[in-house]
Order: structure tokens, then sequence, then C-alpha cells
């Protein structure tokens, strides 16, 4: 691919091609440049990003997903988000933000976001890392082979991820969960929860395979993906799930053998989105095969056979 090759989003008067279209599939969308936190995406196939902390600044990741940091940068684990007043330390006073007051909302935003986690089947438990007496490191990784990326939040337009996707923020960046649902139709029946990110900052992402990026406008303006593939995308994109075909034969055969369960995700509208070009469901489903446990058999994702 040549370096004329144009940036996300097409122009109402534009003319579109097949080929603008793929080339809409191939490149990264263009780096932000008012960046807050200076990190640094390393590795190919596990990456893994490497965050330099300024003095005073903060930043959280979910349990699990921190690798290493240098000894002038302090850990501690909270219950919740900044949302849930995880990130935020209470003012000294009466009925501000402070005191007793605002210790309360805290104590009760906290208790929310947690019972929502909890649902979800996350953890409960975020780690905050701030440095001391100068710059400091922290390395974050996430827990599949895949890509890594950081958004930059500019205050005027939230992020969504999928639950798995979130690896670390600062803590300018509210945390908070938007939907949760079943995927109705998949194997497993793992909820489809999203994570909404507001506020000013940069966000860490993480995804399986090979991260792939669109704009719902650049194809009519509505895709419809499998429901494992979607990594994150902005605000003012609409997702949904329908069901695949209508309940005639060829319906039948596409949600029986397709391999994508009775349901897809469809994105709809003018913004970013990111996808990932592996699922959780067929890495989990090749091993099992490898291990010569669980098969996924000729009827795709729907059923499943156990290897005797």
């Amino acid at each position: 691919m040549g370096p004329s090759q144009r940036p996300h989003g097409t122009g109402a008067g534009e003319e579109r091609t097949s080929t603008s279209h793929m080339r809409n599939l191939s490149l990264p969308f263009p780096r932000s440049p008012d960046v807050t936190l200076q990190q640094e995406i390393v590795g190919n196939a596990m990456q893994m990003a490497v965050v330099s902390l300024q003095p005073g600044q903060t930043v959280y990741c979910e349990a699990g997903k921190f690798l290493f940091k240098t000894t002038n940068v302090t850990m501690e684990t909270r219950l919740g988000g900044p949302s849930g007043g995880g990130g935020r330390q209470s003012q000294p006073g009466g009925g501000g933000p402070g005191g007793m007051g605002g210790l309360l909302r805290q104590a009760m935003g906290t208790a929310m976001q947690a019972g929502q986690r909890a649902l979800a089947g996350e953890s409960l438990a975020f780690q905050y890392f701030t440095t001391q007496g100068g710059e400091g490191t922290v390395g974050f990784a996430g827990v599949l082979p895949g890509e890594m990326r950081a958004l930059e939040l500019d205050g005027t337009r939230a992020w969504f991820a999928e639950k798995d996707a979130f690896v670390a923020a600062e803590s300018t960046v509210d945390f908070g969960i938007a939907f949760q649902g079943g995927r109705t139709g998949r194997s497993g029946g793992e909820g489809f929860v999203l994570e909404k990110f507001t506020g000013r900052g940069t966000v860490i992402i993480a995804g399986a395979g090979n991260f792939i990026d669109l704009n719902p406008a650049d194809f009519g303006g509505r895709v419809e993906v499998d429901t494992g593939c979607v990594v994150a995308f902005e605000e003012g994109i609409q997702y949904g799930v329908q069901r695949v075909g209508g309940l005639n034969r060829q319906g039948v055969m596409n949600a029986v053998f397709g391999g994508e369960g009775l349901s897809l995700a469809t994105l709809e509208g003018n913004g970013r989105v990111i996808l990932q070009s592996l699922t959780i469901e067929s890495l989990a489903n090749a091993l099992r095969k490898a291990q010569g446990g669980d098969k996924q058999g000729p009827t795709g994702g729907l059923f499943s056979t156990n290897a005797q």
C-alpha cells in the first residue's frame, strides 16, 4: 500500500470504490496530537504498553493486566474505577465534594460499580499506580496474543470497549459499565458487556490477533460483524444485535453451519470502530480441539461435540 492512501472517513461528496473501502480496513486512525500519557506499545504477537509516569500522575488498570514497575511507583488496589470514586481523593470540608456527604456518595458509587462488574463476571478490583520522586515506569499487557492501542480522549466524545479489551487508563478518565446483554445463540452464553470511558486522557486497550479499523459511514452507514470481533467504538456509533437470517432454509443454514450462532453485531453511524481478527471463542475452540477435548463439530459455533 502506498503512502498516498487516505485515512479513514470519507467525505459526503467523495467517490467510494471497493479498493478505497479495503484501504479503510488497513490503515490505523491518525494519532491525536494531544497525548496526555507518555507510553509506547512494544512487541509483535504479544504486545505490551510501557508507560512513563510524570510526578503526581496516576494510571489505573484492571486486575491481572499489570506487568512491572520501577521502585518509585506506588501500587494501590481499590474497588471501582474513577467514575465510582475509586480514583478521586475526597476533599477536606463539610457538605461539598468531600466531607461525610462526599464520602457517602463515593462509597455508594463504588458499591454500585462493583455490583455491575460482579454481575458482568469481571474482577471487582482496580490497581492504581502513582510515581513519587521523579519519573516512573509501569508496564501493562492484555491476556491474549494480539495488538494493543492507546486511545486519546479529548473530553468531547466517549469510547466504548468490550469488557475484555480494557487494559489501563489515566485517572482523569472515568470508567463505567454501559451495557450488559446475552450473546443470543452463542455457545458458551457469555454476556456482552460494554465499558464506557469518558473525560480527558489516555485509555489503553488490547485485542486478539490484529486490529481492523473502519468507519461504517464508508460502507453505506452500517456493518455487520461477529459479536466476538467487536473491540471498541467511539460515541455516535449505534450498536445492536440482530438475528442471522430468517426462519427459512438459508437462515437456518447460516445459523447452524456458518459458525456465527444465531446473532450478528450491527454497527451504524459515522465514527471510528475497532475490530479484532481473532475471537476469544475461536481461540478457545482451537485449544480444546488441540487438546482432544470439546471439539467444535460440523455445525459450527451453535453445537459442540465431546471427543471420547
